[in-house]
C-alpha cells in the first residue's frame, strides 16, 4: 500500500517541475540592421519562477560581438520592435558570432523580471561587455505574461 501510494505521489510532485511547451518566435530585421540579412527565431520555456531563452540567427557580421534582451513596451509605436521600450537588462544575452555570422545566445531569467515583457530585441554590442551599439538589427515581439 505504501509503495502505492508513493507512485500515485511522484506523477503530481513531477508535474510542479515540467517546464511548459517552448513558445517559439521569429526574428525580423530592423533599420539598424542595415545591409545585415539577419533572421532567426527565439525559443523561450517557462516554468514557475524561471525563464529560459535560446536565440539561433544568421545572416549577421562574423566575428562580432552583439546582446540581447528583452525590452517593455514603448509609447513611440504600437508594434512591440518600434516602440523604443525600456531593456530589462536583467535579461542580458551576449555573444559573438562564428566566422559565418550565427550566433547562439541561451541564458536564463527570473519570471518576475520579464513578466511585462513586449519584445525581444538584438543588438550589435561596442564590446565583450555587452554595450548595445545600435537600436537593435534584429527583433520579435513576445507574449510571456
Amino acid at each position: 500500500m505504501k509503495k502505492l501510494l508513493l507512485a500515485a505521489l511522484a506523477l503530481p510532485l513531477s508535474a510542479c517541475t515540467m517546464l511548459a511547451a517552448p513558445m517559439n518566435y521569429a526574428l525580423s530585421k530592423q533599420p539598424a540592421g542595415a545591409a545585415l540579412m539577419s533572421s532567426g527565431t527565439v525559443s523561450v520555456k517557462k516554468d514557475m519562477a524561471m525563464v529560459m531563452t535560446t536565440a539561433s540567427v544568421s545572416g549577421l557580421k562574423p566575428g562580432t560581438y552583439y546582446v540581447a534582451h528583452y525590452h517593455t513596451q514603448g509609447t513611440a509605436s504600437t508594434s512591440p520592435c518600434d516602440s523604443g521600450g525600456a531593456p530589462i537588462m536583467s535579461s542580458k544575452l551576449v555573444g559573438m558570432t562564428d566566422g559565418m555570422g550565427m550566433l547562439k545566445l541561451s541564458g536564463s531569467v527570473a519570471m518576475s523580471d520579464v513578466m511585462n515583457a513586449t519584445y525581444f530585441n538584438i543588438h550589435t554590442a561596442a564590446d565583450a561587455s555587452g554595450t548595445p551599439a545600435d537600436a537593435g538589427v534584429s527583433c520579435t515581439p513576445v507574449a510571456l505574461k
